[in-house]
């Protein structure tokens, strides 16, 4: 993907193509660390680099940043793309040598006593999953980036693999089992996340999350029985509340209620619907997404969101 840098401002802005290395691990097998020493991430960074430019050549002319950390998925796609614009704000400090104009620099950020810098620490709730990713980001002039970032766009999804010996670097680094490495957009990153929430049950909430990561100003409703009413708006995602009355209401105005039997029956269903609204709120949280619960009671209107 390429986007405005965050830091920049005014039409001249730098843009940056946003990715990851993506390490998919075999199986349940332990993972020792999820940061490295500086000369680690280095050294895993000039592999990147080699990579990259043998996609498109013109990303050695570009800066390449990026961390010897590995996270989830849901770190990486947040509103605002956090994780990447932390990368950048901390790049934009580090000197540029005298004559290096022209030259793209490889920028790796690593632990110094166990401590990445700024907010690049994973966060220990999301670690344990089988695809683990490290975020790089690239940036130059915006010819260049946009002639560069197409080329990645359209590339790396089909033929984007690591080379071999990238992978190993990265398996011996971070002491973990790669069964695959590959290079991801964030966009193609986005792409597979849709599939497996889809086949997750989680299908219906992806237009709204797509929303708030590529269109963060923009607008979106989940509106779909049986599903929770949430509307994306302003930034933030507004997930109705139902008391029992107003559930029956809107999701099930034909049931009766007039036996044991039927009201057991909704209130099991009630309870479902309950936990699918926990998980939806935790499902956007987890991205990053803000969220607010409104009570919607009596002769509530979708306007009330």
């Amino acid at each position: 993907m390429t986007s405005e840098s965050p830091s920049a401002r005014g039409p001249a802005a730098p843009l940056h193509v946003l990715g990851a290395l993506a390490l998919e691990l075999k199986g349940d097998a332990a993972v020792q660390r999820s940061a490295l020493a500086r000369q680690d991430a280095g050294a895993l960074s000039e592999k990147i680099a080699r990579d990259l430019a043998g996609f498109a050549a013109d990303t050695a002319a570009l800066d390449l940043v990026t961390v010897g950390a590995h996270y989830d998925p849901v770190e990486l796609l947040r509103p605002g793309w956090p994780l990447h614009r932390e990368l950048d704000e901390l790049a934009a400090r580090a000197p540029r040598e005298r004559g290096a104009e022209q030259a793209g620099r490889v920028i790796a950020f690593g632990a110094h006593d166990d401590q990445l810098p700024g907010a690049l620490t994973p966060s220990p709730d999301f670690a344990g999953g089988p695809l683990r990713l490290v975020p790089f980001a690239l940036s130059g002039s915006p010819e260049l980036v946009a002639r560069v970032g197409e080329t990645l766009e359209s590339s790396l999804l089909e033929r984007g693999m690591a080379g071999a010996d990238t992978a190993l670097a990265a398996q011996a680094a971070f002491g973990l089992k790669v069964e695959h490495a590959r290079y991801l957009t964030v966009h193609d990153l986005a792409a597979m996340m849709a599939l497996q929430y889809d086949h997750a049950g989680l299908g219906p909430l992806w237009p709204l999350l797509e929303t708030a990561l590529l269109q963060p100003e923009g607008e979106q409703w989940l509106d779909a029985l049986p599903e929770p009413l949430v509307h994306y708006a302003d930034g933030e995602a507004r997930i109705a509340l139902f008391s029992p009355a107003a559930w029956h209401a809107r999701y099930a105005p034909e049931a009766p209620c007039d036996t044991a039997e039927c009201r057991d029956k909704l209130n099991r269903r009630y309870q479902h619907f309950e936990a699918r609204l926990r998980q939806i709120a935790a499902v956007l949280g987890a991205h990053g997404v803000p969220v607010t619960f409104v009570h919607c009671d009596g002769d509530y209107r979708p306007g009330d969101l």
